[in-house]
């Protein structure tokens, strides 16, 4: 199948209420016009520099996500494209994230993002040091909460992905119940595309997908028999 296809085919399947984040890491412009035009309202970028030229291409027909690691020094650019960051996973760049906010007079929508797994080699905020984070970063202006971002271990069976799922499911949840001024916990970003579905089961309401919607072979993540 081709792009159009493979974005239609997983939007008819996905539950109300679950959005899709399509991750352009390494597409060109056809493809993410395929996938505009299948039906995809959220591009993910990994990088602020492949961003900006996307942007100019596509904006404003869909609204645009932070899904890489987000470096304090392209903080300014980034404020002026996206309309949320999912990836803030310190308070050092929040702090930066939230001065061009107010300079641009913009309030952004950000993720914290969890490293769920304490792995040595992915970014994010370790899940016990999550919830001072949100109580910290939710006082900055210019910035507001809106949930919890998580990437999880890379397995070669995704079912094993699930207690790390339902771990940052329960974070969420236990900040939720906080009340924190200034948060709105919304938004529960986790699974790819060969682990969504199972991420939807764990309580994502926000999926990334690259492999799904660009591959030709059309393939979709699996899920509990």
């Amino acid at each position: 199948m081709g792009i159009i296809q493979n974005v239609r085919l997983i939007l008819s399947k996905l539950p109300p209420g679950i959005e899709v984040v399509a991750a352009v890491k390494g597409r060109s412009p056809q493809e993410i016009a395929e996938a505009i035009d299948g039906g995809i309202k959220i591009i993910g970028e990994n990088y602020v520099k492949q961003s900006e030229q996307d942007f100019k291409i596509f904006s404003p027909k869909v609204k645009w996500h932070m899904i890489g690691h987000l470096q304090q020094n392209k903080t300014r650019t980034a404020a002026s494209i996206f309309d949320m960051i999912e990836t803030v996973d310190s308070l050092e760049l929040a702090r930066a994230l939230s001065k061009e906010c107010v300079r641009l007079n913009k309030e952004m929508p950000i993720l914290i993002e969890v490293n769920i797994a304490h792995e040595a080699r992915k970014s994010g905020a370790t899940p016990e040091e999550t919830l001072g984070l949100v109580t910290q970063i939710a006082k900055l202006p210019g910035l507001k909460v809106k949930g919890l971002m998580t990437m999880g271990p890379n397995l070669k069976d995704p079912e094993g992905l699930r207690p790390y799922l339902a771990q940052t499911r329960s974070i969420f949840e236990e900040i939720a119940n906080l009340n924190i001024p200034g948060v709105e916990m919304t938004y529960l970003s986790m699974g790819m595309s060969n682990s969504y579905r199972i991420a939807i089961e764990e309580g994502a309401n926000l999926v990334r997908l690259g492999r799904s919607i660009f591959d030709q072979t059309g393939r979709l993540g699996p899920s509990r028999k």
